[in-house]
């Protein structure tokens, strides 16, 4: 076993569309994930950060195959879990589990908090007998911060952030190795993000847990991040170390994303560079040839509309799609703009 726990290879979903009419109709595809290669070292937490519609979050539902993959590998301590029947399907969402953006919407109304948490232990077969589910279940919502008295409480009696606490607590219901964090604070009022993201924290020192922290808020992931991977239109385009990521950035895009984000020294936030991006984000159905990003990007020349740029080590530990490092294209190009 290596200290590699999720391992990710050219992963890709796919949906078809429909278009044209008669004997003219045809099916393109909307790219929304087009390549994706990461990896998730045990204990740690990596960062997946980008626009809204960058294909982060069908990232995150891909890997519990709650979207099935269109290709490409997902590995988890070396097994491809990408294939396989029901029972490996079960034996994956007990391995990797997810919390996502809306807790009004990821637990069931209908049930109390108890049975929501308890739901998973009865999926799986933990914890047999009704009195060691029952305190298992105690237990877990102690963890989260949530008292005996929310046991028999219904989502609606309870605060967005008391929600988010609940959906952690099922989530750890299964003893998993991964979990994914789907957007777990863009619903939360302010006040109520910085002790959602201090519970994670302490979670993951006292259990020793795994995380894949999918967001578009920069400063959030920069505080919860040993890693972090940048995507933009369906692609990694930069990966590396926080630190280096956020100190040095390598990829144009992740400048200008970083660029955004206010610096609360007064002196500092007016000097700064401001790199402002023109025009739209392209379509994934209408993916601009050779680097996704040409269309957009201040440092744009040659090699750009022709060559798409594959993610290479740019320095120790980093990794860059851009042709401002002398980068080699990506072998498959043509067959993908061709899907």
């Amino acid at each position: 076993m290596t200290d590699d726990i999720l391992t990710v290879r050219d992963l890709r979903v796919w949906f078809p569309v429909k278009g044209g009419r008669g004997l003219r109709r045809e099916t393109r595809h909307l790219k929304a994930v087009d390549g994706v290669n990461l990896t998730v070292r045990r204990g740690e937490t990596v960062g997946l950060v980008g626009e809204s519609g960058c294909g982060k979050s069908t990232t995150g539902l891909a890997l519990l195959r709650l979207v099935e993959p269109s290709g490409g590998r997902v590995l988890l301590d070396d097994v491809d879990v990408t294939g396989g029947g029901r029972g490996e399907l079960r034996a994956l969402r007990q391995r990797i589990t997810m919390v996502f953006q809306d807790p009004y919407a990821s637990l069931n109304p209908r049930r109390t908090i108890a049975s929501s948490v308890r739901e998973p232990l009865e999926v799986h077969g933990l914890h047999e007998g009704k009195q060691a589910r029952s305190r298992r279940v105690s237990e877990l919502l102690e963890m989260v911060g949530l008292g005996p008295q929310f046991l028999r409480r219904h989502p609606h009696e309870l605060s967005g952030g008391q929600l988010q606490r609940a959906s952690i607590a099922r989530a750890l219901a299964v003893e998993p190795d991964l979990i994914v964090l789907d957007e777990p604070i863009a619903s939360l009022d302010v006040s109520v993000q910085a002790q959602v993201m201090n519970l994670l924290s302490r979670l993951q020192q006292d259990l020793g847990l795994t995380y894949l922290f999918i967001s578009h808020d920069l400063a959030a992931v920069q505080h919860v991040s040993q890693r972090v991977a940048v995507m933009y239109l369906g692609r990694v385009v930069e990966e590396g170390p926080a630190e280096r990521l956020y100190g040095d950035p390598q990829h144009p895009y992740t400048r200008a994303l970083l660029s955004a984000v206010p610096v609360p020294d007064p002196v500092h936030e007016r000097h700064r560079e401001r790199i402002v991006l023109t025009g739209d984000v392209p379509s994934p159905l209408d993916p601009p040839s050779g680097c996704n990003f040409r269309t957009r990007c201040p440092d744009v020349f040659e090699p750009c509309p022709a060559v798409d740029p594959a993610l290479q080590p740019v320095g120790e530990d980093v990794r860059a799609a851009c042709h401002l490092h002398g980068v080699v294209g990506r072998e498959d190009s043509a067959d993908r703009r061709a899907g």
